[in-house]
């Protein structure tokens, strides 16, 4: 269950010897380089639900500079805008089964308090769940698409509890009442039974099938092990659910509502991480997390045999859903170094369609780093997986500035996706190694438990070791190499910094944990079903456990930073307060030591405007670019040549 903080996903492997052996051939290649207002010109898509008729998509974009809603026609064609918000962004949701209104979602600007709104045939949008400070989430249609639930915790802001509500009147019924603190996670067609999901610690979990009729829940899972629902068959004669009992990786499996037998249905080499039925159930779709990518399958249900997908080439479909009569597919293509393009796909003609060209007409695809994924060993010799961009520009006689990238989480991944702040990092000269330290998900739950109560140490040294690659690659200048991360890799920039205050040369910081204590303290409350396994991986605060807890928080050691710094950071930010960032920022600074500090009121865990996110990505590379690659940077403890902008402080 580490997903709560973050998000997961997955490619060929190579060893470290191969790798370095194909990296010393390589020829250093001239390249354009690109603004980071070219970089965001890029656009993010995301969504697609067919309407009625299959005639249009329902969408999500951020070409207006924040997310709008958008339809576009399924066979390619002009946008059409659905939402005209200039300050909040709005999520496309679904279209209404049979009509044409829609649902989307928003919060206060990253305060993740979020809502349902409807948009009707006349343009007006409506708040369906319009309650104070509660939040609610769409968990899909009824089987007779009169009705939508949702979860809410108006009741309890500590839990989430099921309703329906009917379209006709929108009036809501309250359908599953959580005193256990257990999460909704699918209801049978039938609306039988639902299934729910208890947090053991942050791998493992409990399945529960509850039946509506006599009240009561059975436990699914015979034995400790991490379990989470996937979907019910269409005729509700069954439940799909992923677990890793006695394996490292999860696989699919039946389970028979009826006789109660259990069959294994799909396992790979990785992780099984998602799986579900299309409308009418005559296909199932099946995800793999294989090393840092999706893997997607299309398998017909009766025989469980792949169907052929369109090929992309050197791209990978990084998603697909299905329209209600199962003869459109919507699919996502893209890879690391291209962002993700919108298609469509005509089961029945074999036609697609390409909907979007995400990509800023003026940047020469040619000119981004595909990644590689490699592995090194670390310090006890666990082999740590990690995914490296390597600039076209460098080569052993161009030696280049590199960053170690750490992910969210704990428990997070990075993946092979494209990411708009690597690729300009990477444009402009930076060689980067996202390191997949220990506990990181998607290469087995020992690797995933291995940082348990143990963070700021092991996984740091990982980290760590993962500079010392960097620094025996022929094009890497290892005298210049930095750590750059956000949430968790940016709790990890700031130990690196304290822990290890030679290892890097500059640290960049974004919304990082500073001070463990407070901010398992401040969890926000629709986090308690979830908040005893965060204490058993990372220490209870209220116990004996705020000794170590205060010892790896690296507010209490500023005294240790001698690198320059930058934070950034957003004021509304639920999970990461701001005064994590006023404080760390405060306590380096009394040292002498650059730090600059980069606040968004308008912005929370994430930075969602495309103007902060060009604030942000620009004053980062300004700041490697001072601090990092130029040959007469700043010694320690000397102050920045560059001037602070006085509004982002």
């Amino acid at each position: 269950m580490k997903n709560i903080l973050i998000l997961v996903f997955f490619a060929t492997m190579l060893s470290c010897k191969k790798d370095t052996e194909s990296k010393n051939e390589a020829q250093a290649k001239s390249i354009e380089q690109y603004s980071i207002e070219q970089f965001m010109n890029n656009e993010a898509v995301s969504g697609g639900s067919f309407s009625p008729d299959n005639s249009k998509l329902l969408i999500s974009s951020n070409r207006s500079g924040i997310f709008n809603a958008y339809t576009v026609p399924t066979t390619g064609g002009e946008y059409t805008q659905i939402t005209a918000s200039d300050s909040i962004s709005y999520f496309a949701v679904s279209y209404f089964p049979n009509d044409e209104r829609m649902l989307l979602s928003a919060d206060g600007n990253g305060d993740e308090i979020d809502h349902i709104y409807m948009r009707d045939t006349n343009g007006e949008i409506k708040d369906l769940t319009p309650e104070q400070g509660a939040k609610s989430s769409f968990y899909g249609w009824s089987a007779d698409k009169n009705s939508f639930y949702f979860g809410s915790n108006k009741r309890d802001a500590r839990y989430f509890d099921v309703y329906k509500m009917s379209i006709a009147d929108f009036s809501s019924e309250l359908i599953y009442k959580n005193n256990d603190g257990l999460n909704f996670s699918g209801i049978s067609n039938d609306e039988n039974y639902i299934a729910l999901v208890e947090s053991v610690n942050t791998n493992d979990s409990n399945l529960y099938l509850f039946d509506r009729s006599s009240n009561e829940k059975t436990k699914i899972n015979d034995n400790l092990s991490a379990n989470a629902s996937e979907d019910f068959a269409v005729d509700s004669s069954a439940f799909y659910y992923t677990t890793d009992d006695g394996e490292e990786f999860s696989y699919l499996m039946k389970y028979d509502l009826a006789s109660k037998t259990k069959t294994k249905i799909v396992q790979k080499s990785w992780d099984v991480s998602g799986a579900g039925f299309t409308d009418k159930g005559t296909y199932l779709v099946v995800y793999v997390n294989e090393d840092g990518k999706n893997a997607i399958e299309v398998l017909d249900s009766n025989t469980l045999q792949p169907i052929t997908l369109p090929n992309f080439d050197n791209k990978s479909i990084t998603s697909v859903s299905f329209s209600k009569d199962e003869t459109w597919m919507r699919l996502y293509v893209g890879g690391s170094n291209s962002p993700s393009d919108l298609y469509t796909y005509n089961l029945e003609t074999k036609e697609q369609h390409k909907l979007t060209n995400v990509l800023n007409k003026e940047i020469n695809p040619d000119d981004l780093v595909t990644a590689k994924v490699v592995r090194f060993k670390s310090f006890d010799g666990t082999t740590i997986p990690a995914i490296y961009y390597l600039p076209h520009q460098a080569s052993a006689d161009n030696k280049v500035p590199a960053m170690v990238w750490v992910h969210g989480g704990p428990g997070g991944q990075t993946r092979q996706n494209f990411s708009s702040l690597i690729q300009y990092m990477v444009n402009h000269g930076y060689a980067v190694l996202a390191v997949n330290n220990r506990g990181s998900s998607g290469y087995g739950k020992t690797f995933f438990k291995m940082d348990d109560k143990n963070h700021g140490e092991k996984d740091l040294q990982d980290c760590v070791e993962g500079k010392n690659w960097l620094a025996e690659q022929a094009e890497i200048n290892s005298e210049k190499i930095g750590i750059i991360g956000g949430s968790y890799g940016g709790y990890m920039t700031m130990a690196a910094l304290t822990y290890t205050p030679e290892e890097f040369d500059v640290g960049v910081n974004i919304y990082g944990v500073t001070n463990w204590m407070r901010t398992l303290k401040s969890i926000p409350p629709y986090w308690e079903s979830f908040r005893e396994s965060l204490y058993l991986e990372l220490g209870d605060p209220y116990s004996a456990d705020s000794t170590r807890l205060k010892q790896i928080s690296p507010l209490f050691h500023t005294d240790k930073v001698t690198k320059p710094l930058i934070v950034l950071q957003g004021a509304k930010d639920p999970r990461v307060l701001q005064v994590e960032s006023d404080e760390i920022v405060a306590g380096v600074r009394k040292n002498g030591v650059p730090v600059e500090y980069v606040l968004f009121e308008d912005e929370g865990h994430g930075f969602i405007k495309k103007e902060n996110q060009i604030e942000a990505y620009s004053r980062i590379l300004k700041f490697l670019d001072e601090h990092l690659k130029k040959e007469n940077a700043p010694l320690d403890g000397e102050t920045p040549k560059t001037e602070i902008d006085p509004k982002t402080e």
